[in-house]
């Protein structure tokens, strides 16, 4: 008798333990997908500016994931380009990997964007960079 009601009581720890760890896991999911949300709403509701821009520098990142077969490795590639603005200012933002192909750096142009989310970036024909 006195085996099972300690074997009672680990079932119950271990259940409740599971249950308070399942508890933490969904507050972090949640507080992730409130601040992913936040930070999309904000750049939302900021005004499309077009600045004229210059593009100073590129960069790729890779990342890979573990495969969940053997041979299938994933691999995903961030791409992001920063500007340089006529007031000094550097922004760099996430681009899609057709935009990264077609900027180089020195391009100058018209950069359009919306909050921090790249809009679009329009090259004049002049590659010298020159501000005022």
């Amino acid at each position: 008798m006195g085996t099972d009601s300690g074997i009672d009581s680990i079932f119950t720890a271990a259940g409740t333990s599971l249950t308070i760890l399942i508890a933490v896991i969904a507050v972090i999911i949640g507080a992730g997908l409130i601040r992913s949300y936040a930070s999309w709403s904000r750049s939302s509701a900021q005004p499309l500016l077009s600045v004229k821009a210059a593009v100073v520098s590129k960069r790729s990142r890779v990342r890979s994931q573990q495969p969940y077969e053997e041979g299938q490795q994933q691999t995903r590639t961030d791409y992001y380009a920063t500007f340089q603005v006529e007031s000094g200012d550097r922004l760099e933002f996430t681009v899609s990997g057709r935009d990264y192909g077609q900027l180089a750096e020195g391009d100058v142009g018209k950069l359009t964007f919306r909050g921090s989310r790249f809009q679009g970036f329009e090259r004049d024909n002049n590659r010298v960079i020159q501000f005022g």
